[in-house]
């Protein structure tokens, strides 16, 4: 079974939604015959890398709000994080522009450490504040993961792997994704958001089902039709 996870590093039901779909995996009997490719997906690609303002600020902004009312909708992502175990640091994290994260991240999924590099990044930006736009900070996190971080400066600095973010992008664009987290199971099924993880469970179990059931020879004879057909005692 194939997932494929359409999601944004600055996103937090994609961190949530993640998390949720991987304790769904856990409890799956059949998760080893299971592959998750985690896809490029920019929320704003014309965010700035330090747009000079907090979270709360950001959120105020962008709404038209008071700065308390954001806090409170913060803090209740932040509640929906502690639930799966994340840590969210609405106070200091840094908003920032994600397509030179997201051109590592393919990268790494090239190298095999995808998953590996997403989960860093994820961690990086909600629980430890890091400013994941920054070449130094992608550098030292794809390194962390096994890569090689003079080949992550070398792609940074010539913007190599920018086609391929291109490519997933028209690919949600194509498929109808307006939102993330955005998950297709087989290429058949999409469940969009940070569902619950019994909302995960009920996938999985449909789409194994439906990819090993028993294939089923089903007649269409018209009903009351005179059926003429031959068998080792004759033909009628």
């Amino acid at each position: 079974m194939k997932i494929e996870v359409w999601s944004d590093f600055v996103c937090p039901f994609c961190y949530i939604g993640k998390r949720r779909m991987e304790f769904a995996l856990e409890d799956f009997p059949h998760k080893e015959k299971v592959s998750v490719q985690y896809k490029s997906y920019e929320l704003d690609p014309n965010a700035d890398k330090n747009p000079g303002m907090n979270m709360h600020e950001l959120l105020a902004k962008k709404f038209g709000m008071p700065i308390e009312k954001a806090k409170n909708m913060n803090e209740d992502v932040g509640k929906q994080a502690a639930e799966v175990g994340l840590t969210y640091n609405f106070d200091d994290m840094k908003s920032t522009n994600t397509f030179d994260a997201h051109r590592v991240a393919q990268y790494a999924t090239k190298h095999g450490k995808g998953k590996e590099l997403t989960e860093r990044l994820l961690y990086a930006y909600f629980t430890e504040s890091k400013l994941i736009s920054g070449h130094e900070t992608l550098i030292e996190l794809a390194k962390e993961v096994g890569l090689n971080p003079e080949e992550v400066g070398n792609l940074l600095q010539l913007n190599k792997y920018a086609n391929k973010v291109r490519d997933d992008e028209d690919q949600a664009r194509q498929i109808g994704v307006q939102g993330v987290p955005f998950f297709v199971f087989n290429e058949k099924y999409a469940v969009s958001g940070a569902q619950p993880t019994e909302v995960f469970k009920e996938v999985l179990e449909k789409v194994w089902e439906e990819e090993n059931k028993e294939p089923t020879i089903q007649s269409l004879n018209p009903k009351n039709s005179d059926t003429t057909y031959c068998t080792d005692e004759g033909c009628k």
